[in-house]
């Protein structure tokens, strides 16, 4: 009988364990010391009729596809490949069976329909009712805006039809959103609303700069939100923040053309919820109508907005770089008279913004005379006036405040209110 020492029974078992490896290597599964996922079920939208020709219309074909994926128990899988789908409207609604998060892989250009007639709701694309989402993969969606704009004028038409979203997430719940674009859409890009823990990054939001209130990311009653890495080109705000916000990042977005960074607008609305902890850093605004600003309406029901700080900014062009506006009125048939805010602002931060702008008064903070701002500071600021056309006069960026006391710390150009 063979007898074996420690020393034997150590290589033995060592070469087995390098034997497994190297068979599962070979087959190109995991070795039985890695981490095994589970394996995905491929849904295709090629698989439910869908054609690629930008034609053809597959709504039925992709909304058969997610019913499939999220019906079905397992890990899965909705692949959107290369080609052009063109599509109505979608719903990708749960609650899902699925226990771990569904997948959506977009590799094409998924084309909006022109034809607003069948339209029922004011979004295109709606996620809801979701626990798990990651949607990625380099695609595109493409709310071909253009051919309806004029046709749905707000502010020229005393009467129009609200433009859809493009992308309206609703009711999701830990969620990635990232590497995709959103072109050109009817209204808004892409709206967050009752969604907790919420990421989107490496995003491509892209639209004229004279397109119709096509903010790009517009977030409402939400927790948890992170908006990181990204390009937004558009005709509104390249974000807006208002009601309900709780715990909100955006940091490293590239913002231009468009209106700005926003917190607001906010009081148009009965019983609004408070917005508290926006921190809003390593940004690059160029050429946008405003830097980073805080907007409530006249007249407003009452809430609050606090802890607020804008930190690391560069202002390239930017008209009103850095702006409290408690007089915002989005048109002149919106406005609602003399009466003050009622939503009251605490807590902000502007710290080390730098750059230039076309407009002499480069800081504007009109506060509410109902409820003056309290806790603002500012910190190493730099703003350079540049004026559009050359000028003889030695002129100078300019502050003006109304109803708030400045703290001020470092250097700051141009000279606070204090």
């Amino acid at each position: 009988m063979t007898t074996y020492n420690k020393v034997d029974i150590k290589i033995v078992l060592l070469l087995c364990l390098v034997s497994i490896s190297s068979l599962a290597e070979a087959f190109g599964r995991p070795a039985a010391s890695a981490i095994v996922k589970p394996r995905q079920t491929i849904f295709n939208v090629l698989a439910f009729g869908a054609k690629p020709d930008g034609k053809t219309d597959s709504t039925n074909a992709f909304q058969a596809a997610w019913d499939a994926t999220c019906k079905h128990p397992e890990p899965a899988r909705l692949v959107i490949p290369g080609g052009e789908f063109l599509v109505r409207q979608v719903k990708f609604e749960g609650p899902c069976n699925n226990k771990s998060p569904i997948f959506i892989q977009l590799r094409g250009i998924v084309k909006a329909s022109i034809d607003t007639s069948t339209f029922t709701e004011p979004e295109w694309i709606t996620f809801e009712k979701i626990v798990g989402l990651n949607l990625n993969g380099g695609g595109t969606f493409d709310g071909q805006g253009p051919a309806v704009w004029a046709k749905h004028d707000c502010s020229a038409q005393a009467k129009c039809a609200s433009r859809s979203v493009n992308l309206k997430f609703r009711n999701v719940t830990n969620a990635k959103i990232g590497r995709i674009t959103s072109k050109d859409p009817k209204g808004f890009h892409m709206c967050i609303n009752s969604c907790n823990n919420f990421r989107a990054k490496a995003l491509e939001i892209t639209a004229p700069g004279d397109s119709p209130n096509t903010d790009g990311i517009h977030v409402s009653n939400s927790n948890d939100v992170t908006i990181a890495k990204s390009v937004i080109s558009t005709g509104d705000d390249c974000i807006s923040i208002i009601q309900g916000v709780n715990r909100i990042k955006i940091a490293d977005v590239v913002c231009g053309p468009g209106h700005g960074i926003s917190v607001g607008s906010l009081g148009k609305y009965k019983d609004e919820k408070d917005v508290h902890d926006v921190l809003v850093k390593n940004c690059t605004l160029i050429n946008t109508q405003n830097g980073v600003r805080i907007k409530t309406w006249p007249d407003s029901p009452p809430s609050a907005a606090t802890n607020i700080t804008f930190t690391n900014i560069k202002m390239e062009n930017v008209t009103n770089p850095i702006i409290i506006d408690q007089n915002y009125c989005a048109s002149a048939k919106s406005c609602r008279g003399n009466k003050a805010s009622n939503v009251k602002i605490s807590q902000v931060k502007f710290i080390n913004i730098r750059g230039t702008t076309p407009t002499q008064c480069a800081v504007k903070m009109h506060c509410s005379p109902s409820f003056p701002c309290q806790n603002v500071q500012v910190a190493n600021i730099d703003l350079k006036y540049v004026p559009v056309l050359p000028t003889n006069a030695l002129s100078k960026a300019v502050s003006e405040c109304a109803n708030v006391k400045v703290a001020v710390a470092g250097f700051v150009i141009p000279a606070p209110c204090i």
